[in-house]
């Protein structure tokens, strides 16, 4: 038993895998993926309960760690490659059971994501029928938790999205690309509005909260609390990165594409954030659509409706890039045999893991129409923190034990920006609740005991995986 034999995947590894994205392609899925619930939901939250207008300060905080990550999976994501994002990058810098605990850390994150964004999708869906006249029955709108019995807008769209992503990679990455389109347009649209409205006697007072403390009730407030949950709304751009055996030109395209869609995203979240504040009360905004909700405010009806339906379409996005990001990472692993094969089976025509599709999709179609997933937030980001911290540990290690690796893309300033990422992600880390990290230590012993109970007797040592290479 070897726990931390090291695999190092060949950059031009196939897999099976379609080549068939381009780095316009990856850059919309990163776009596709991270502007959503961060962006319309969690802005408004945060500034009317941690931040107030000092929200922006708490983006720029999240953004310039975001940055300094996204170096370091831009670098991983061109010398190393390999399916799986940072599962493959953890499995060549640390070892077997260091990937394993990201790879199954990672995959929770990503279906959480999925179902949770899928229930928030299901309440403006709803919202939406019902102003338009039309009432779906209560107990099918909403989870056992909320006095439902089944959300079943939350499945359908999530079962609508497995059947797309079976059509193939490049079919579902011009959905995409049209998606990202509209909800860029929606926020165009509340941007243009709110610039003539602009209250700079809202932004006072500018931190209300101070920087960080603890709330009676055990929660936490500060700009730098804030900036550990606005943290969500960057999640996404990492997921560029496993798509890299679907890229045409990875070692070209897979910088571009990371670094690109967190450069877009980040100037649209300071804007949003920065205006919204700036026209509406901070402390009216913690409602389900604070975006919508403002443009409602100052009159423009016809403003809030166009913002929420493109907030509907927002979120399919985000559902789509999450599914995909699940299904090419449970492939990836099936491969190295810490999964059944099951989940490595390709379809022969459109070259997708079809079984990993179809399970994927069940799951979180149940999990979103019977779970409450709101509370999971914060465990999810404590996952992805988590990850951050050690792609960014895994750029260190191959340059001290691996400097002959070939670099097509290189984060400059030797390993000063890797270390930052590694500092600033554990800060942020360390800001987000004490039950929240609880539980999070809990869900990676569940995933232990699966490791020394299954994967651990299966894996495929690095001479058996097609196309890879151990690492010395």
């Amino acid at each position: 038993m070897n726990l931390f034999r090291k695999k190092l995947p060949q950059a031009d590894e196939g897999g099976g895998l379609k080549r068939c994205l381009s780095a316009a392609d990856l850059t919309f899925l990163g776009i596709g993926n991270m502007i959503g619930t961060g962006i319309f939901v969690l802005t408004g939250v945060a500034a009317a309960t941690q931040a107030g207008p000092a929200v922006i300060l708490s983006f720029i905080i999240a953004g310039i760690a975001c940055a300094f990550v996204a170096f370091a999976y831009a670098e991983l994501a061109a010398s190393v490659g390999g399916c799986g994002g940072a599962y493959g990058y953890a499995y060549a810098a640390f070892g077997e059971l260091p990937a394993w605990i990201i790879g199954w850390n990672l995959a929770f994150g990503l279906g959480t994501a999925c179902a949770a964004v899928a229930n928030g999708w299901s309440g403006y869906f709803t919202n939406a029928l019902t102003a338009m006249g039309v009432s779906l029955p209560e107990a099918f709108t909403k989870g056992p938790a909320a006095g439902g019995v089944i959300n079943v807008p939350a499945m359908a769209v999530i079962l609508l999205i497995m059947l797309a992503l079976f059509a193939g990679v490049k079919q579902s990455a011009k959905l995409n690309r049209f998606i990202v389109f509209a909800k860029l347009g929606a926020i165009g649209i509340f941007v243009a509005v709110a610039l003539f409205h602009v209250n700079t006697a809202l932004l006072h007072p500018f931190m209300p909260y101070g920087w960080f403390r603890y709330q009676p009730d055990g929660k936490t407030a500060g700009v730098l609390a804030a900036a550990s949950l606005v943290f969500f709304a960057y999640r996404g751009f990492q997921n560029v990165s496993i798509a890299v055996e679907e890229a045409s030109n990875p070692q070209r395209d897979m910088p571009i594409g990371i670094i690109g869609s967190l450069a877009v995203c980040t100037v649209v979240y300071l804007t949003v954030a920065g205006l919204l504040t700036a026209i509406a009360p901070y402390d009216v905004l913690n409602v389900p659509s604070p975006v919508a909700f403002a443009l409602l405010r100052l009159g423009y009806n016809w403003g809030s409706v166009l913002v929420a339906a493109g907030v509907i379409v927002g979120l399919t996005s985000t559902m789509l890039v999450l599914y995909y990001a699940l299904t090419r990472l449970l492939f990836a692993i099936a491969r190295d045999g810490l999964l059944p094969p099951f989940f490595g089976t390709l379809d022969p025509r459109t070259h997708t893991p079809a079984n990993a599709i179809v399970l994927a999709g069940i799951i979180m179609a149940l999990a979103a129409g019977l779970a409450p997933l709101g509370a999971l937030a914060e465990l999810v980001n404590a996952g992805t923190l988590a990850e951050f911290m050690m792609v960014s540990t895994g750029v260190i290690v191959l340059r001290i034990m691996r400097p002959g690796l070939h670099r097509p893309f290189k984060a400059p300033g030797g390993v000063t920006i890797p270390v930052l990422a590694v500092l600033s992600c554990g800060a942020l880390l360390s800001f987000l609740p004490l039950a929240a990290l609880g539980r999070f230590a809990m869900y990676l012993t569940a995933g232990l005991a699966v490791y020394f109970l299954y994967a651990v007797r299966h894996s495929r040592t690095p001479s058996d995986v097609p196309g890879n290479i151990a690492a010395k």
